[in-house]
């Protein structure tokens, strides 16, 4: 069992740091870009446990930082404390909160609400795929929400001066867009792809 727990544990790090640190984690969609990172944190929580999905979460976090500190992007002030806030000239120590905090939960959530789920639909003929379905949406709607909601909360000023607007409804409202594009679309894919994969992981899991 540990042989088995580690071999998919350094399977699903090496995923994670791949689609991390290379474009692979990351898919285009028209005028929006939707990450697939999280996906296998979500998958190995479910099937490993809440203490490697959380573990697997950091090192997501972790990355994010790396990345954020070695090729920043606009917003990246909020990822990484070694990027200054926009209108200042230093960084800020909640962006470590903000990129590791919100993953670190992506991988210890999955495993409860997936059990919650299960009993919640147990009478349902197809209660797996479901319960992994909605345990995929609603992780991924949560992280966006966690995301989104903390770099509008903490660095409010900063956000609303990258988005171009100058009141607290257009930051709520660029908040929102975000939510109803990414969100949404990364929402879907790791709903699809945790219904898919984990059945088959299960199977493997439980010889």
């Amino acid at each position: 069992m540990r042989i088995r727990d580690f071999t998919l544990t350094t399977v699903f790090l090496a995923i994670i740091l791949l689609f991390a640190l290379t474009p692979i984690g990351f898919i285009h969609l028209g005028v929006i870009k939707a990450t697939i990172i999280h996906i296998p944190i979500i998958i190995a929580s479910i099937i490993l446990g809440p203490r490697i999905g959380a573990f697997l979460g950091l090192a997501f976090g972790i990355s994010s930082v790396i990345t954020n500190t070695i090729a920043p992007t606009l917003l990246s002030f909020a990822f990484s404390p070694a990027i200054p806030v926009l209108g200042t000239s230093q960084g800020s120590l909640w962006a470590l909160f903000i990129a590791i905090v919100p993953r670190v939960i992506v991988g210890i959530l999955p495993y409860f609400l997936y059990k919650f789920l299960q009993k919640v639909l147990a009478k349902m003929k197809s209660n797996l795929k479901v319960s992994l379905f909605l345990t995929g949406l609603l992780t991924t709607v949560l992280h966006t929400f966690l995301i989104m909601g903390s770099i509008a909360l903490v660095f409010h000023d900063a956000y609303a001066q990258a988005m171009k607007v100058d009141s607290v409804l257009g930051v709520i409202a660029a908040v929102l867009t975000v939510f109803f594009t990414n969100g949404i679309a990364e929402a879907t894919l790791a709903a699809v792809a945790t219904a898919v994969v984990v059945p088959p992981l299960l199977k493997i899991a439980k010889k």
